[in-house]
């Protein structure tokens, strides 16, 4: 095994850029919806405007030169290429933060938090709150390699993501997740790796157990009846993913369109806008990330996590019998529809430092509301770098 990084410059062959538009541009549709809402699916009329945007005045190279500016890389870890972006801040004090995205996102979910984490000065605020920042694109997504065998479920992730940071040098650092990534995350605080000093987290995937449920104060109730919609109504993406991530694979790697419309429905569904996805996100941030996945061909691999979660348990190891010690910041955007109480989330973390419900936001925290996302990552890891040391180069 080799501890090799090397640097990744992304630079797409024009020709997988013309047959996506001839792909894009020969669609056939479905018809209309027979609703004036959401709920048989993303509308008729807003898959249009996107594919119109998509095979007209989009321009993928923006955002390929978005991510080479940043900063890629790619090193084998447990026999697969692992891609990921690493931006060091110009602080010298600053704390390397891991950023680990989950589905349908990608390290295009952070890309509006990665200026003010790691220069915090030039973006009006505290140098001393700086962060170096490491985010990996999950195995089976966008530029790390898909996995060639079953077995790289959350748990083997959390392990190639702490060999990472060791690989990185990082001897002291802290981690970031939300959806899938929030699972890992929870998987990495349970391994308590030397050098981890806290987490912070905008999603929970544990259930309520019969208690909760049963003494559920008003808003504990609101929860569970959100939560119960998304799992009743919006959930049809998971259940396919888990059972069946090849057959739907064959669909969404023929199809742009119907891959687009895959994509789109989460953030329709799942935004701080519901049903209202062009009200927290632009057309070309939707496009971007449905892009990467397109030109990775990477729909199918990254269902298949889903189905890997299914097979190996509890996608968390957080729980009242084995809680997470180490300090841990939330935020609970509003319209997140799997949200979770203070009080039930003391249960299974057992140093909950930082606890936050903003006024606005959905599932997609650090893309729809990257100001309240980095506040509260700072406050979150504010009262635990008064012992911390600085990463190592």
């Amino acid at each position: 095994m080799t501890d090799r990084i090397e640097p990744f410059h992304l630079s797409v062959p024009e020709s997988d850029l013309a047959d996506l538009r001839d792909r894009v541009a020969r669609v056939r549709w479905p018809d209309r919806e027979t609703v004036r809402d959401t709920s048989q699916g993303p509308q008729l009329a807003k898959l249009r405007a996107l594919t119109e945007r998509w095979r007209g005045e989009y321009d993928w190279r923006t955002c390929e030169a978005e991510l080479n500016a940043l900063g890629q890389y790619r090193t084998t870890i447990d026999g697969l290429g692992i891609h990921f972006l690493h931006v060091r801040s110009p602080e010298r004090d600053a704390l390397p933060l891991l950023l680990t995205h989950g589905w349908p996102g990608s390290i295009l979910e952070f890309r509006k938090v990665i200026g003010p984490l790691t220069d915090p000065a030039a973006h009006g605020g505290d140098p001393r709150t700086a962060f170096h920042v490491v985010v990996p694109s999950m195995p089976g997504f966008g530029f790390s390699e898909r996995p060639r065998e079953p077995g790289w479920n959350i748990a083997r992730v959390a392990d190639a993501w702490i060999e990472l940071m060791r690989r990185l040098g990082y001897d002291r650092w802290g981690a970031q997740g939300g959806d899938l990534g929030c699972a890992v995350t929870d998987t990495i605080a349970s391994r308590t790796p030397p050098g981890l000093v806290g987490l912070h987290l905008n999603f929970a995937m544990f259930p309520p157990l019969p208690d909760e449920i049963e003494n559920a104060t008003t808003d504990e109730q609101a929860m569970l009846d959100s939560a119960q919609f998304f799992w009743d109504q919006l959930s049809g993406y998971a259940r396919v993913q888990s059972t069946r991530p090849q057959t739907i694979g064959y669909a969404l790697a023929d199809s742009p369109v119907g891959l687009a419309a895959w994509i789109y429905a989460m953030f329709q569904d799942t935004c701080g806008t519901p049903g209202d996805a062009e009200g927290s996100l632009s057309q070309d941030e939707m496009l971007d990330d449905i892009t990467l996945y397109w030109l990775t061909n990477t729909a199918a691999s990254s269902a298949r996590l889903y189905w890997e979660m299914v097979r190996s348990g509890r996608p968390s190891p957080a729980s009242p019998a084995t809680p997470i010690t180490l300090p841990t910041g939330f935020t609970m955007f509003p319209e997140e529809h799997v949200r979770k109480s203070r009080r039930w989330l003391e249960r299974r973390y057992s140093n909950v430092i930082f606890f936050n419900q903003p006024e606005r936001g959905g599932h997609f925290g650090a893309l729809e509301q990257p100001l309240q996302f980095v506040d509260d990552v700072r406050a979150t890891f504010a009262t635990i770098r008064a012992d911390d040391h600085p990463g190592r180069p």
